[in-house]
C-alpha cells in the first residue's frame, strides 16, 4: 500500500512536545541519563510504587487529584497524591499484618475500582509481587493462574468470589482472600473496609534491588497454558521515559488509558508510568459505549488519550453525528496500542479530534513501548514508528543476521532494556526460546580486514514472533504475527495489509483474514468481515470488496473467501485473535480462550 506521511510539524501543536528533536536524542541517549528521572534510595535501591506516588505525595503534587474514577452506575470519586499515597501505605501494612512478606504473590481478582490500583501500589511498597486478574475470568481461568503463581492472597469481592470458592480446595498456598466489600471476617477471609481503618498510614517503602520482581501478567496460551510473565521495579524507567515522550504527558494533563490493569498497558501506563509523570488520571469502571466514552472526555477535559485500534474503529464505525454533539476540544494528542492501527483509523481521528492517532508497538514480555509514533515527527499511516531512544531494534532472519531495508522478516529487540521481561513464572525453559545468539559484521575498518570469522561477533536478540520490516527512513512496518504470514502461491502475504484494505472500503467496519489450505495455491486469504450499520451481505458486495482490494494491493492478496460475520474474536484489550478464527475454520483446538471478549 502507498505510505502516506501526515506532517505534524506543518500542523500547529497545542504545547511544545516533551521530546522535541527525536533524531538528535535518539544516538545521544544513555539510560544512566534517564536515571536522573526518578527517585533512588541509598546504595542503588528503588521502588516502582514509591515513584509513581509517594514522592508525588511529598512534593508540590500532594494535594493535586492522582485518580479520577468514575463507577459502571455514575458513581464518581477522586484521590490526590497524597491520599493515594496513604490508602496504598494502609494496604501495605495490611498484607505484612497478614504475613506477606517479600516476592511472595498477591492477586487482584476486581474490575476497575479503587482498591484495585491501591493495593496494586501497597503491594510494590512491601516488595511483594502484584499480579491481575479479568473480572470476566472463569474458575479455570482463575485455577490455571492463582496455581500457576502459588498466590498466597486474593483481594476480589463478594460477587467474584464465587468463583474462587470452587477452587479454593486445589489451592494450597492460598491463604487470605481479602473481600473489599465484606465487613465480616472468617477464617482466611477478611473484610478489607475494617483493616484499612485500622491500619497505620505510615510505611517505609521496601528498598528493592531494580532487578527484584515487581508484577506478573499472564499471557494467553495458543494450545497450552497461560504463561506468568515476572517484571521488575525498573521496568518503571522506561514506562517513565515512554508516558513522558510517547504519550507526551504534562502537568496539566488528564489523561485516560482505556486498558484494564489485566493487560501490560493497564500497569505500565495506567498506574506507574502516568504516575511517576504527575498527570491526573482517569479510570471508567464500565463497558466500551461511544457516547458514553465521548462524555467522559467532555466531563474530565481529557487530554491525553491512549485507547485500542479494535476501540477506534468501533468508534468511526458509529454514527458520526454522535461525535459532534460533545464537546471534545480539550483534547491534545492521541496514541493507540493493542494491534497495528490500520492508515483509515489515523485518517477518521484527523476527521473526526482534529487530530491522528499515534500508534506504537509492545507486548506483555517487553514491559514497555519500544517503538513508536511522537509528537514532533510525522506519521506514516500504517506504521508503528521508530524505536524509542535507547532501544536498538532491527530485522532479522532466522539465524540471527539484519536484513536490509524493506526486507521482511523478524522483528528483534536487542537486550537488556529497562522493562524486559525478568523471567517467565515456572518455565526457565520458555523464558530461554525468545533469544537467540546471532552473528553480527564489527564495523571497524581494521576488523573488515581481518578474517571473516574474526570479523564477526556474537549478539544476543529477543525474538518477538512478530514479522515487519524497516523502511529507508527508519520507520518500522508490521505485517504479521510469524504464524499468521499466509503464503499463497508462491507469495508471502501480511494479514495487516489486506486488513487495512479491507477497512478502507465504506461497507466494512472490521475485517481479519487466515490462509485456509488449499491443494493448488498452498493457501488462499479467506477474510472476515463485519460490516457497518446498515449494510448488508451479499454476493455482489463480496465480489465488489474483492475488487477492491485487488486495486488496492495486488491480484495475489486479495480475499478468494469471503465470510460476512456480526462480530470477530476478540481479547478484552480489543486485540483480534486470528488463531481463533482459522481453529474454527479447520476444526482445530482453540487453545486458551480466557482473555477474549468475544468469543
Amino acid at each position: 500500500m502507498k505510505q502516506k506521511i501526515i506532517s505534524l510539524k506543518q500542523k500547529k501543536l497545542k504545547t511544545k512536545p516533551n521530546l522535541v528533536d527525536y533524531e538528535k536524542t535518539y544516538p545521544r541517549f544513555e539510560w544512566q541519563e534517564a536515571e536522573k528521572e526518578l527517585d533512588w534510595f541509598p546504595q542503588k535501591k528503588l521502588n516502582a510504587a514509591y515513584n509513581a506516588i509517594d514522592r508525588q505525595a511529598k512534593g508540590s503534587r500532594k494535594n493535586k487529584v492522582a485518580l479520577y474514577w468514575e463507577g459502571e452506575n455514575g458513581e464518581k470519586e477522586k484521590y490526590t497524591f497524597a491520599e493515594l499515597n496513604q490508602l496504598s501505605n494502609k494496604f501495605g501494612n495490611v498484607l505484612k499484618k497478614l504475613g506477606v512478606k517479600r516476592g511472595e504473590r498477591v492477586f487482584f481478582f476486581l474490575p476497575r475500582v479503587p482498591e484495585l490500583y491501591l493495593g496494586f501500589l501497597g503491594t510494590l511498597k512491601i516488595g511483594a509481587i502484584a499480579g491481575t486478574l479479568f473480572s470476566a475470568f472463569g474458575h479455570q481461568a482463575l485455577l490455571d493462574r492463582l496455581k500457576n503463581s502459588g498466590a498466597k492472597v486474593v483481594v476480589t469481592n463478594k460477587e467474584l468470589y464465587q468463583r474462587v470458592v470452587k477452587i479454593e480446595k486445589q489451592l494450597p498456598e492460598l491463604e487470605k482472600v481479602l473481600l473489599i466489600d465484606a465487613e465480616a471476617n472468617k477464617k482466611g477471609k477478611f473484610g478489607l473496609s475494617e483493616l484499612i481503618l485500622k491500619a497505620s498510614d505510615k510505611l517505609n517503602c521496601a528498598r528493592m534491588s531494580p532487578s527484584d520482581a515487581a508484577f506478573m501478567l499472564y499471557t494467553s496460551g495458543t494450545t497450552g497454558k497461560p504463561k506468568g510473565v515476572v517484571h521488575c521495579h525498573q521496568a518503571i524507567l522506561l514506562e517513565h521515559m515512554t508516558a513522558k515522550w510517547v504519550l507526551d504527558l504534562k502537568e496539566g494533563d488528564v489523561y485516560w488509558v482505556t486498558a484494564d490493569p489485566g493487560w501490560v498497558t493497564g500497569i505500565g501506563y495506567g498506574i506507574l508510568g502516568n504516575w511517576s509523570n504527575g498527570a491526573s488520571s482517569l479510570v471508567y469502571e464500565g463497558r466500551f459505549d461511544p457516547g458514553k466514552w465521548y462524555q467522559l472526555i467532555q466531563d474530565y477535559r481529557v487530554t491525553v488519550w491512549y485507547t485500542a485500534p479494535t476501540a477506534i474503529r468501533m468508534l468511526a464505525a458509529k454514527d458520526s453525528k454522535i461525535v459532534e454533539k460533545y464537546d471534545l476540544s480539550s483534547l491534545r494528542h492521541l496514541a493507540s496500542v493493542g494491534e497495528p492501527l490500520n492508515p483509515e483509523a489515523i485518517y477518521w481521528g484527523l476527521k473526526a479530534f482534529g487530530l491522528p492517532f499515534h500508534d506504537n508497538w509492545w507486548q506483555t514480555e517487553t514491559g514497555g513501548i519500544l517503538i513508536a509514533n511522537y509528537p514532533c515527527l510525522p506519521i506514516k499511516p500504517g506504521s508503528m514508528g521508530k524505536p524509542v531512544p535507547g532501544v536498538k531494534a532491527a530485522i532479522i532472519n532466522d539465524k540471527g543476521r539484519k536484513l536490509g531495508i524493506n526486507k521482511i522478516g523478524n522483528l528483534a529487540i536487542k537486550p537488556p532494556w529497562p522493562s524486559m521481561m525478568k523471567k517467565v513464572w515456572r518455565r526457565p525453559k520458555k523464558y530461554k526460546s525468545y533469544f537467540i545468539k546471532g552473528l553480527a559484521r564489527q564495523a571497524s575498518t581494521e576488523l573488515s580486514r581481518m578474517s571473516e570469522r574474526g570479523a564477526k561477533r556474537r549478539v544476543e536478540w529477543y525474538i518477538s514472533g512478530d514479522l515487519a520490516y524497516k523502511d529507508k527512513y527508519g520507520y518500522f512496518w508490521f505485517v504479521g504475527r510469524a504464524d499468521d504470514v499466509i503464503k499463497t502461491a508462491g507469495e508471502r502475504v501480511g494479514p495487516f495489509e489486506v486488513e487495512s484494505a479491507l477497512v478502507s472500503h465504506p461497507s466494512v467496519a472490521e475485517a481479519a483474514v487466515i490462509g485456509k489450505p488449499d491443494p493448488i495455491r498452498g493457501e488462499i486469504i479467506k477474510a472476515f468481515i463485519a460490516l457497518k450499520p446498515l449494510q448488508r451481505g451479499s454476493e455482489n458486495l463480496k465480489k465488489a470488496i474483492q475488487t477492491f482490494v485487488k486495486r488496492e494491493l495486488a491480484g495475489h492478496a486479495y480475499p478468494r473467501e469471503i465470510e460476512f460475520v456480526e462480530k470477530l474474536p476478540k481479547t478484552r484489550s480489543g486485540k483480534i485473535v486470528r488463531r481463533l478464527l482459522k481453529a474454527k475454520e479447520l476444526g482445530l483446538p482453540t487453545g486458551d480462550v480466557s482473555t477474549l471478549e468475544e468469543f
